[in-house]
């Protein structure tokens, strides 16, 4: 106990520290403070009632990111999401088309063209967004205006909204601690467990409850315990660079390491899992007279039988293989190490160092997936086991992933610090491991 106080006057010693954990702090109140603030022209006091049902399924787990912003029609509405929308697109056109490719091998100004493309598209997507969420989301009895007008105005604002939390996660990133649009995200989520903790209390209720309760959260602490160990496993291959000769002075032949992530893809394949999933539910709403598809869909739509689970399981094993090959490319790695006069010990330069770490890559990714399987599936077993809903989402899922991996980040950031200014670490090993590391090559 003592080591901790110590490490956190370590911390606020550091003015620099000081400054950008505050400032961090500042500008996720102003983020939570905006999300509460209703579009004009909505009741308000009727749609923030808290018995009014909220959403399920895909629109549950997007306001479920934005920490309830989605439901309440806050002017933070749509949240960062655009944004990740447009990243996404543009991660993708990076590896279909040689325009994007040309751009992004052209250094800092290609990145800045992309992160221009990137912000049009957002509000490009935002407009469109904005349109579907008033008029399908937003119930016209919480509407107090003209409808068209209300339609027109709140597009404008939630556009607005959306380019704000851009510059809020912008100014954390540059100004505050950690990468700012994955601390929104993150704020977001965990805004939600307090709530959702208080009800599985009063959901236990009894002496016998209590102690399935303590159970519970001795679960989710093991659960925790593994999803951090699933993302800052690596393979790390050796690399060795050859010696240079440059008049009197020797450079290179060090030795460092290729770090390969056992889970390369992050939470992309739960993402693109889970939208799949919500297919069958929507079929259900075109062919409401069918039978069959009614018992396809309750099947498909609820998160604890076993098709659900399988299901899903199956989809986030494929496509985190698909994700891992288009963000991580060996021949791109092998032909960067030949540049630079690097190579793996044994192994040819070329072509043959492509298919070893290739095949590295998928020896690694195949329990990976499987984990990263498991960890998705892990709140529909914990529905099933009897934890109430909203509590079951933090045993697993996207929301877990993401809580994760944005907490690593930070305290690898705050890490530096500390050892910067030779003070001691927040772990003896100094071995605290983010999703910013990025490979040697």
């Amino acid at each position: 106990m003592k080591k901790i106080f110590t490490t956190i006057k370590n911390i606020f010693s550091i003015e620099e520290l000081r400054v950008r954990i505050i400032n961090t702090l500042g500008f996720l109140v102003i983020f939570r403070l905006g999300s509460q603030v209703v579009l004009p022209g909505v009741d308000a006091v009727a749609i923030l009632d808290p018995n009014r049902q909220g959403f399920e399924g895909f629109l549950g787990m997007l306001d479920n990111f934005l920490g309830g912003a989605f439901s309440n029609a806050s002017i933070f509405g749509l949240g960062i999401m655009p944004y990740i929308s447009a990243s996404i697109v543009i991660q993708l056109l990076t590896v279909a088309m040689p325009y994007f490719q040309k751009m992004q091998k052209e250094g800092d100004s290609g990145r800045k063209k992309i992160n221009q493309i990137t912000r049009v598209l957002t509000i490009a997507i935002c407009l469109v967004q904005s349109s579907v969420y008033v008029s399908g989301t937003i119930q016209p009895e919480f509407i107090l205006i003209d409808r068209t007008l209300f339609t027109f105005t709140s597009m404008i604002i939630l556009t607005a909204g959306t380019i704000f939390c851009m510059w809020l996660g912008e100014k954390i990133t540059d100004k505050g601690i950690g990468n700012g649009i994955s601390m929104l995200i993150m704020i977001g989520i965990i805004s939600r467990f307090p709530g959702s903790i208080f009800a599985e209390w009063l959901h236990r209720g009894e002496l016998s409850g209590a102690l399935l309760f303590i159970i519970e959260l001795v679960g989710l602490f093991f659960v925790v315990m593994a999803v951090v160990a699933l993302t800052q496993a690596v393979r790390k291959i050796p690399i060795q660079y050859a010696k240079q000769v440059v008049g009197n002075k020797v450079y290179g032949g060090q030795r460092q390491y290729l770090p390969l992530k056992v889970n390369s893809s992050g939470v992309m394949p739960i993402i693109f899992a889970q939208s799949l999933m919500f297919l069958p539910g929507m079929l259900t709403q075109f062919f409401p007279e069918s039978d069959f598809v009614q018992s396809i869909g309750s099947q498909f739509n609820a998160p604890t039988t076993l098709a659900y689970n399988l299901s899903l399981g199956l989809l986030i094993i494929v496509f985190t293989f698909f994700y891992t090959a288009i963000t991580i490319n060996p021949n791109q790695i092998a032909d960067d190490l030949k540049r630079n006069g690097g190579f793996i010990p044994g192994i040819k330069p070329g072509k043959p160092t492509s298919e070893f770490i290739d095949n590295i890559l998928t020896k690694i990714t195949l329990p990976g997936s499987f984990f990263l399987a498991l960890v998705a599936i892990f709140p529909g077993l914990a529905m099933k086991l009897g934890v109430e809903g909203n509590f079951a989402q933090f045993y697993g899922g996207t929301s877990l992933l993401i809580m994760v991996g944005v907490v690593l980040d930070t305290l690898q950031q705050i890490e530096s610090y500390l050892l910067m200014r030779h003070y001691e670490g927040l772990m003896k090993s100094g071995k605290i491991k983010g999703r910013s590391q990025v490979a040697v090559a």
